[in-house]
């Protein structure tokens, strides 16, 4: 009887655990090192962002970087924690995107920007990995949170989106915490507003106010893995700067700034949104997962670094698999964005290099 070799064994016996034991698979990190999984290592991943634009190094005084990297830090852990402790990818990217939105420091929540007409209007959505089921709302005025008000539109509803004053209206039904609008003002943001129109007065007419840099800046969102094996994608923004219209960006628009399915992967975006609906971005990087079978990261930088670029638009993304592995790609100067490594400590960066 001919000897099996050692190494084929090996395989087989690997491959009848993972049959025999589905919680028995191999997770592959960030950097692409393989780590064993099994039920006594359940695979979670956790990655957050805070929106990309310019943001060059030199641009934040060093008292500024570390705030913006302690609320980073805060939300990545809180969320991390949440999946240790056996909640829902879902509960864990609607954690860390609640603490970001209540973070003057993001154009998300608190920390909106304003619009031409000086008011805030606030975008959000979520998505569930595992059923395909989505929540997205837009121009919201009151709304503490608008991501949770986003996952009540997706479990308490019929429908995947709602706007306006209809969205408030849905909000009061649900116990969402509304406020009164005076409490997104921030004297920060009101400046930038004031800025911009003065710059917009002085500005030729053929000259476009949307490509200063920083009406493209903000954004918050995070994408988890649970010990399920479910992923989930959140988005939450106050849109641009000097917005005009009604203008709704991606950040709300399944495929474009947020998308989820189990079958491939969680994407969570910022950057000029305009460009993002144009592409569907989160849809297109998902299905390059899907279809061509191309690692998160090489998918996103294809998509990011090319595709988008291409066509001329800015931003970024973070991207997490059904195995645990983390993309994040942008071709902006910066992107806030904090995730946890392989030693379970978070990593939090902001600059390009």
């Amino acid at each position: 009887m001919k000897r099996i070799k050692t190494p084929v064994f090996l395989f087989c016996l690997l491959l009848v655990f993972s049959i025999i034991f589905p919680g028995f698979a191999q997770k592959r990190t960030f950097d692409g090192t393989p780590q064993l999984q099994s039920p006594q290592s359940p695979r979670i991943g956790f990655v957050i962002h805070g929106g990309a634009g310019v943001i060059s190094r030199g641009s934040l005084s060093p008292e500024r970087e570390v705030e913006y990297k302690k609320k980073l830090e805060e939300a990545v852990l809180a969320g991390y924690r949440a999946l240790q402790d056996g909640k829902s990818a879902l509960d864990a990217v609607e954690i860390a995107t609640r603490i970001l939105e209540d973070s003057p420091l993001f154009n998300a929540g608190k920390g909106a920007v304003f619009t031409a007409d000086g008011t805030n209007e606030l975008d959000a959505s979520i998505m569930d990995g595992k059923t395909l089921g989505a929540g997205a709302v837009a121009g919201l005025r009151r709304v503490r949170n608008p991501i949770s008000l986003a996952r009540a539109v997706m479990e308490k509803s019929p429908h995947v989106m709602l706007i306006g004053e209809g969205a408030e209206k849905f909000a009061g039904t649900q116990s969402i915490e509304l406020v009164e609008p005076s409490y997104f003002f921030t004297q920060p943001r009101w400046d930038s507003l004031q800025r911009i129109k003065k710059e917009e007065a002085a500005a030729q007419p053929s000259s476009s106010v949307a490509k200063l840099p920083e009406n493209r800046f903000g954004t918050v969102g995070a994408v988890a893995l649970d010990r399920d094996g479910n992923l989930a994608a959140a988005t939450s923004t106050g849109g641009m700067t000097n917005k005009k219209w009604g203008r709704v960006g991606d950040a709300p628009i399944i495929g474009a700034g947020t998308y989820a399915n189990n079958g491939s992967c969680a994407v969570s975006a910022t950057g000029w949104g305009e460009y993002f609906i144009r592409l569907g971005v989160a849809k297109e990087i998902c299905s390059i997962v899907e279809y061509r079978a191309l690692p998160v990261q090489q998918a996103a930088d294809l998509v990011i670094k090319k595709k988008l670029q291409d066509l001329g638009g800015d931003g970024g993304v973070i991207v997490l698999d059904k195995f645990g592995n983390i993309g994040i790609s942008f071709n902006s100067e910066g992107m806030y964005r904090a995730y946890i490594g392989v030693d379970g400590k978070p990593v939090v960066e902001i600059y390009k290099d």
